[in-house]
Parts: C-alpha cells; structure tokens; sequence
C-alpha cells in the first residue's frame, strides 16, 4: 500500500488523519483496522501509486488555499483591517478552511516555526507538476506558488510552515 497522510502534526497526536490509499483491496482491508486507529477518515482510491496522486492533489488545493490567505492578509493589513476581525468574519462564510481557522494567527504574528515545511511542499508540488506533464495537464497556479515556495526556500524559510507564503510580502 501506499498511504500517505493530511492533518497535520495534530492530526497524528489525536489519531485524526486523513489517509490516501493505493494498492489492492485484499491489503487494504488487512490493515484498515490498524490504520483506523490513527485516522478520522481512509480509503482505497485504486491500485498502488494512487494514494500518492491523491496527496498530490491534496497539495495542489492546499497550495492555492495558502497564497490565496497570505494575499487577503497582505491585503488587509495594507488596507488598514484588523485581521483578527477580517478572519473572524470572512471565516465563516465560503473562504473558511482548515488553513484559515489553524494558520491565520501564526501568520499575524509572523510565526513559521512548526508545521508542514515548505521544502516538503516543494516536493509534493514537484510530483504534482511531473505528473501533470506526463499527463499534458496545464496548472499555472501550481507553478506559480512553488515558484512562490522556491523564494521562501532562498530565504531561508525551508523548514518553515507552508504558511510562511505572507513572508514574500511582509519581510520585502
């Protein structure tokens, strides 16, 4: 099986990953009840190789989620809105997400010192893009926030959280 995980350092302490599953179903069903016990939520997305396709697409919403946050921070702060009141709002409504809700103050404090690091980032987008172009498959956004991450990398933001992306506005 391949079986890679979301949710995050917390998600692993409290038994609360997500699981991303391939291989066959004989296997899987073997050692699903061992993967329960450190997962909210698995599956069989198919034969082997697919749970890492499926981490790569994860990685792809994620990556986009993360910069579109950094950007209305950015924005926020230079528009004069206090940002503690904006997510407060704004998260309620179809912008929340998991990044919001967990990231927001981290990155109002410019604090990049824990999480899911960019240079794994940087890998899993480089699955994504291989995979892509193996598969004729155009995705701008992608190459443009690993572009994005590469920038935190050379600044010395490579085991920073992914979060780190408001650094590319704040620290100029």
């Amino acid at each position: 099986l391949d079986a890679p995980v979301s949710g995050g350092q917390a998600g692993a302490e409290n038994g609360a990953l997500t699981v991303m599953i391939g291989g066959d179903e004989e296997t899987y069903n073997a050692a699903k009840p061992i993967i329960d016990t450190y997962s909210k939520f698995n599956k069989l997305l198919g034969p082997a190789g697919n749970g890492q396709l499926a981490k790569a697409a994860n990685q792809i919403c994620i990556a986009g989620v993360v910069e579109g946050l950094a950007e209305a921070l950015h924005f926020a702060m230079k528009a004069g809105l206090n940002g503690e009141d904006l997510i407060e709002t704004i998260s309620k409504g179809a912008a929340g997400s998991w990044q919001m809700e967990n990231r927001y103050q981290t990155m109002l404090r410019d604090e990049y010192e824990f999480g899911f690091a960019v240079d794994w980032m940087r890998k899993d987008l480089g699955i994504a893009l291989e995979e892509a172009q193996r598969n004729g498959v155009k995705m701008p956004l992608v190459e443009m926030v690993d572009e994005f991450y590469s920038e935190v990398q050379k600044s010395g933001g490579g085991r920073w959280d992914t979060s780190s992306l408001l650094t590319r506005y704040t620290r100029k």
